[in-house]
């Protein structure tokens, strides 16, 4: 069996994917418009030419692509090499307007790397000098990298429904996505509507339009870039701060809930294990962590919403914080860590590895447990939902915590090794693997260069899942036998 399916497979062909990464490519030069346009609203020549420079390349390699013929069929390691290679190409492309002439060629990488991975983990400090432009380019990638170009793919490739299988989440559920290219045009426009619902509420209770726009669309894709050093602590009260992480919770959920939120109300969507999960989680991390910080001589007045925010933060993996997460303490550390490894629900723009994957795992226990006390012979499939669990989830779920736990080990050894403190690297390891952005303190421009490339690795690895970028370096991906290009 396994020498058949070696027989069957094949290497991804060049042409199909340089014809759809090139049409992405396209995509991605419109959407470098709005930094530009910031840019000369403000008076900022320099970095409008560099926007203007970015535009260029992605126009020369996209347009020759045009001329391509489409394939009959995409497979699954092309489409996944196809949304990897975005991911690589576009921070590598917009390092060169956010450099200016504040950061270095490894830090502005890294910023890049973390606004399109949605992480929020910075090396620059001083925010309150930085530019207009710089401000909004890095929440408008996270906006896009949350959840744009994974729509896009999806619309790009409908019609080749075995390669965006995969990059649509099984969590959508029956009766709400009939094809790919629905999907991507449902889920943008649950995403559009989150976006200007929380942009119109922050403007409301900031009464700065531009505030309101920098933290809004880094809280709809749980990418936590703040527009200041002190991120949601510069903010004037609990309401505009709690906003922000209501928002930012609002992005973690499950986006096709939404959906069937309006075909079938919000009681049917309670229903689902996930978002009940989430909630659960969220408010159980909130509460330790206020006891926590209770416990350290904070007042519960102060120690109960600020426990609730950064326990919210973590969880969701959006990475805001109102107090130095390098100060809360081992415990409080630990906490999150935990929080920010399980992350937010699969189909959201959170990171992490998922809540559903960790309900697998655990009604696998649980069905290994019950298949002790049943007879030899007996039937029985484990279930979650109602809904029985299909090997391949069941599969994935485990390869992928494996995945993700492995990477985390291997990034904290390589700090450890490098003379970094141990819990506050495994801290930082964590939180750019799961996308989140809260920092020990260890992200910093003194930070040696190669572990700020480790960190721009793991934030893409859990950007992307792991799979999509092993796919990418997998050498059997590009050498072997090819099918048929039509």
């Amino acid at each position: 069996m396994a020498e058949g399916a070696v027989t069957l497979s094949y290497a991804a062909r060049p042409r199909v994917v340089a014809k759809y990464l090139g049409q992405l490519l396209l995509m991605l030069a419109l959407l470098k418009l709005p930094p530009l346009v910031v840019a000369l609203m403000h008076g900022e020549p320099v970095f409008a030419w560099r926007c203007l420079a970015v535009i260029g390349v992605l126009l020369a390699l996209g347009l020759p692509t045009l001329r391509l013929a489409a394939p009959a069929r995409v497979q699954i390691n092309e489409a996944l090499a196809v949304v990897a290679l975005v991911f690589l190409i576009d921070p590598l492309l917009m390092s060169f307007p956010l450099a200016g002439d504040r950061l270095t060629a490894v830090d502005a990488l890294f910023e890049a790397v973390s606004a399109v991975t949605t992480t929020g983990l910075t090396t620059v400090r001083g925010l309150h000098d930085a530019s207009h432009a710089f401000l909004f380019t890095r929440a408008w990638m996270q906006w896009y990298g949350g959840l744009g170009i994974v729509v896009l793919s999806v619309a790009l490739l409908s019609g080749h429904q075995m390669a965006t299988r995969r990059l649509v989440d099984a969590s959508a559920g029956e009766g709400i996505v009939t094809t790919s290219r629905a999907h991507a045009r449902r889920m943008l426009a649950v995403y559009l509507v989150l976006t200007a619902a929380g942009i119109l509420l922050l403007w409301l209770l900031l009464g700065d339009v531009e505030n309101a726009v920098l933290h809004a669309l880094a809280a709809v894709s749980t990418g936590g870039f703040a527009p200041a050093d002190a991120s949601l602590g510069a903010l004037p009260g609990w309401d505009a701060r709690f906003a922000v992480i209501a928002l930012a919770l609002c992005g973690a959920v499950p986006l096709p809930l939404y959906l069937l939120a309006r075909q079938r109300g919000i009681v049917a969507i309670l229903r689902d294990p996930e978002l009940r999960l989430l909630i659960v989680a969220c408010l159980t991390v909130g509460l330790i962590l206020a006891a926590v910080f209770h416990a350290n001589g904070m007042g519960w007045r102060e120690a109960l919403p600020q426990g609730l925010l950064h326990g919210v933060s973590a969880q969701t993996t959006a990475g805001f914080s109102a107090i130095d997460a390098a100060a809360v303490g081992d415990t409080a550390m630990l906490v999150m860590i935990f929080a920010m490894l399980a992350g937010g629900g699969l189909g959201s723009t959170a990171g992490g590895i998922k809540l559903l994957r960790l309900l697998i795992l655990l009604r696998l226990v649980q069905f290994t447990l019950r298949r002790t006390a049943l007879p030899e012979h007996a039937v029985a499939q484990p279930t979650l939902g109602g809904r029985s669990l299909a090997p391949d989830d069941v599969q994935r779920a485990l390869l992928l915590v494996m995945l993700f736990v492995s990477m985390a080990l291997l990034s904290w050894l390589a700090f450890v090794a490098a003379g970094q403190p141990p819990l506050a690297s495994l801290f930082e390891v964590v939180s750019a693997l799961g996308t989140v952005g809260l920092s020990s303190g260890i992200s910093a421009q003194a930070l040696p260069a190669g572990l700020k490339l480790l960190l721009c690795a793991d934030m893409l690895l859990g950007r992307l899942e792991i799979i999509a970028l092993l796919v990418v370096l997998y050498p059997k991906t590009w050498i072997g036998r090819r099918a048929e290009l039509l």
